[in-house]
Order: structure tokens, then sequence, then C-alpha cells
């Protein structure tokens, strides 16, 4: 028989049977030293410009400068200028149109939460070369 919390298991009512009760010695914490040997390469590696050296660090001044985000909020803030002088031009605005103007200027909130909140997405390395 298999005993589970202290009853026993089985297809019978497990609750009349009487519960088995066993002293469990308190745990000691496991203490362990270990030796660990480390070996680290320290010589210095020439790094050999490849053929897609120049794109790579092309990438790596658009990732910097964050040109993509840069542009997209350029692109919302032009969007959020001429709606806006559009909705202000109407004389009696109705519903869907205020929807519009309340819809772009939340957007607005998002698209700056995630500029804000995101950086480059990658370490810049410098390459250098023996010239």
């Amino acid at each position: 028989m298999q005993y589970l919390n202290g009853y026993k298991k089985g297809l019978g009512n497990m609750f009349s049977e009487q519960p088995i009760s066993t002293p469990t010695p308190e745990a000691k914490p496991l203490k362990q030293k270990i030796e660990l040997e480390v070996e680290f390469d320290t010589t210095q590696k020439e790094v050999t410009p490849t053929k897609f050296s120049t794109l790579l660090q092309f990438a790596d001044v658009i990732d910097a400068y964050r040109l993509f985000p840069r542009a997209f909020i350029g692109t919302y803030l032009y969007l959020l200028i001429e709606t806006t002088q559009w909705f202000m031009t109407i004389t009696e605005p109705n519903a869907s149109q205020a929807g519009l103007i309340s819809v772009v200027v939340g957007a607005g909130a998002a698209w700056f939460g995630l500029y804000t909140s995101t950086g480059s997405g990658r370490q810049i390395k410098s390459i250098k070369t023996n010239k």
C-alpha cells in the first residue's frame, strides 16, 4: 500500500484509515566547497575587415542614432499637426470627427511611450584595424 499525507492510498474511503505519524528529521543545509579552474585567452586577435564591415558599421550608425524611430515620431507629429489644423477649420464637428482626433492624440501617447522606453537594441562595437 502507498501512503499519501499519512493515509493509505487505495480505492476505498481514505479518511476511514488511521493516519500514520512518522517523525521527520529536520532538514540540514547542504554546504559544499568546490574548486573551479578557469583559463582565459588574453591574446590580442587581429580583426580583418570583411566585405560586409562597412555595411555593418552603417547599420550600427542607424541603430545608434535611432533613425527609424525618429522618422516615425516625425511622421506622427506631422500627422498630428495636419489633423489638428483640419479639425479646427470645421465649423460644426460631429462625433466621428472628434473621435478621429481623439484616436490620433491617443496614439501619440503610445508612440511616445514606446520611443522613450526602448533603447538601442545592440551594443556598439568599435572595429579597430591595423593601418
